[in-house]
């Protein structure tokens, strides 16, 4: 089922001020998405995994069609996708959760939206534990949702990664 929603203003003082909340976020398994939708999808994440950070590695995985991964898409009042985050894992047993796949267009960056879709993400992973693969440069920014490393760094292309976790919050 395709959940659309607005995103939500709950702005934190980390987050810098969306100055357009007619933003719309969609919740959604690849299947379950139109093909516009997944082209839009996957050119966002090319265009910035591939062609922006110059890694070209095959960006479509299978994780992606897994009936169970959940892709949140942030859509602009003109229907741009231009956010975008992956959610998946276990629910079995309560098992860990992922969040990949984070990215937004340049020109609607330091607007506070990948905030408010790991935030949503969150949610959907309920009380599980989360896992992130995080480039380096963005340990201090997962920390204000609980992230905290859980590893050492590590090289995903030429970009260097590290591991980290949120626990079930007490």
């Amino acid at each position: 089922m395709i959940d659309r929603d607005p995103i939500p203003d709950d702005s934190t003082a980390d987050d810098t001020a969306l100055d357009d909340t007619a933003l719309e976020v969609i919740a959604s398994s690849l299947p379950e998405l139109g093909p516009l939708d997944v082209h839009a999808l996957y050119k966002l994440r090319v265009d910035v995994f591939v062609a922006e950070q110059d890694c070209p590695y095959a960006e479509i995985d299978d994780v992606d069609a897994d009936p169970g991964t959940i892709h949140l898409l942030a859509r602009a009042p003109d229907g741009a996708v231009v956010a975008t985050l992956r959610v998946f894992g276990s629910d079995a047993g309560g098992g860990v959760m992922h969040i990949g796949r984070v990215c937004t267009t340049p020109a609607w960056r330091g607007r506070g939206i990948a905030a408010r879709l790991i935030r949503r993400g969150l949610v959907l992973c309920r009380d599980r534990p989360v896992e992130i693969g995080a480039q380096a440069y963005l340990e201090r920014w997962y920390e204000q949702f609980g992230f905290a490393r859980c590893g050492p760094d590590y090289l995903d292309g030429r970009i260097p990664h590290l591991p980290m976790r949120r626990d079930l919050l007490e």
